[in-house]
């Protein structure tokens, strides 16, 4: 199988933001010919965590200058939108700027709904949009800087210790409450569309953030139950009545989260075409194991070293395998994900907080006692 995106390329005229449309949380937003934004005020969603944080316009002088001229060094990340650098404002305020590659699969609307869904959406786990550049042809969004990078990163790339099972279920949790606040909160609620582990950032502490709102859609209202549009979004996470039909609704990112919840289980990305044949399609390669639970254990994560209670991953893949189900109205709400997972996530941290404290409690004596069986273990692994 090979691998590839379920992107389409964008139209000219597009099908995400029309010249002018009814904010998801109130008000009017409204976008001219040259990608310049307005946002009318009135604007402020419901139980806003950010209330006044409006995006700032910025030159393309003062991105440069931030970023020391887009130098190579600052360079953090690259996509098919373009790329993000690492930037310090005139202020001092350390920011990632993402510069859009005018060539790439992400147009001109794509940004315009970016900056329209983050000046009007905001809550702790959603990225903070800063501002936006559009001078000339460049097209140009500063965003709080996430010194932890992307989950991606952490899982797949990881330069530092494997993320411990009680991490991985805070930033599930994290990633959960961002996908309830755009599904329950905002009016008409917003379908993400894009929720996958390179978009979901992390600060310091390891909280979560969504990020990356370019093809962010409204949802259905009214006795509306879908929304038809094209087929956006990346292969393996797409959920699989949304990418035969285009019918999109709250419960295609229902599908989304559980890949990526699969992906925090296995430490398998969604789609890898390094793997052998069967094996390269996440979901489609784990669904045996998901059906019995004595195989749970065969498909985690083998950094976690088996640093985990059977209970826990039980109920995890439990939760995820419900996220997964090929019919969209037998998955769960968000709601009912982010309950479940914070349960999950208080168990782990419990149970973490009581390994180092019998860790501390040992003597200096048994401890190095552990350390000499696990050294000869490794040393001679037939015995």
């Amino acid at each position: 199988m090979g691998c590839f995106s379920c992107i389409s390329p964008p139209n000219n005229d597009g099908d995400i933001a029309p010249r002018s449309v009814k904010s998801p949380v109130g008000g009017k937003r409204k976008a001219n010919a040259s990608g310049s934004v307005s946002v009318k005020k009135g604007g402020a969603a419901r139980g806003n965590s950010q209330k006044g944080n409006a995006a700032r316009s910025f030159t393309f002088k003062d991105l440069a200058l931030a970023t020391q001229n887009f130098r190579e060094a600052n360079l953090i990340g690259e996509g098919g939108f373009g790329s993000v650098y690492k930037g310090r404002l005139e202020s001092g305020l350390v920011v990632a700027v993402k510069q859009l590659n005018l060539e790439g699969l992400q147009g001109n609307q794509e940004f315009i709904v970016e900056v329209l869904m983050l000046s009007l959406l905001h809550h702790p786990n959603l990225v903070n949009l800063i501002g936006y550049c559009t001078d000339g042809d460049q097209r140009l969004l500063v965003y709080e800087f996430m010194q932890m990078g992307s989950l991606e990163n952490h899982l797949f790339e990881p330069v530092q210790m494997p993320l411990s099972w009680s991490t991985r279920l805070k930033i599930a949790v994290g990633a959960a409450h961002g996908l309830e606040y755009l599904h329950c909160k905002a009016n008409p609620p917003v379908i993400y569309r894009d929720l996958k582990s390179s978009n979901i950032l992390l600060d310091k502490d390891f909280n979560a953030k969504l990020s990356d709102f370019g093809l962010a859609k409204l949802g259905p209202v009214g006795d509306n139950t879908h929304v038809s549009t094209r087929v956006m979004g990346t292969y393996g996470y797409c959920a699989p009545e949304y990418a035969m039909s285009g019918k999109l609704t709250l419960k295609s990112d229902i599908y989304s989260f559980g890949v990526v919840l699969l992906e925090l289980i296995t430490g398998r990305k969604a789609i890898d075409c390094t793997k052998a044949p069967g094996e390269q399609n996440l979901v489609m390669w784990s669904r045996p194991f998901l059906k019995d639970p004595r195989k749970f254990v065969l498909i985690v994560d083998p950094l976690l070293e088996g640093r985990f209670s059977a209970r826990s991953l039980n109920q995890a893949i439990a939760i995820t395998a419900m996220c997964l189900q090929e019919q969209a109205s037998f998955r769960p709400l968000i709601s009912d994900i982010v309950i479940a997972l914070e349960y999950l996530a208080s168990q782990a941290q419990d149970s973490r907080r009581a390994r180092t404290h019998s860790r501390a409690s040992s003597s200096p004596s048994q401890l190095e006692a552990r350390a000499d069986s696990r050294r000869q273990e490794l040393e001679n692994p037939s015995r």
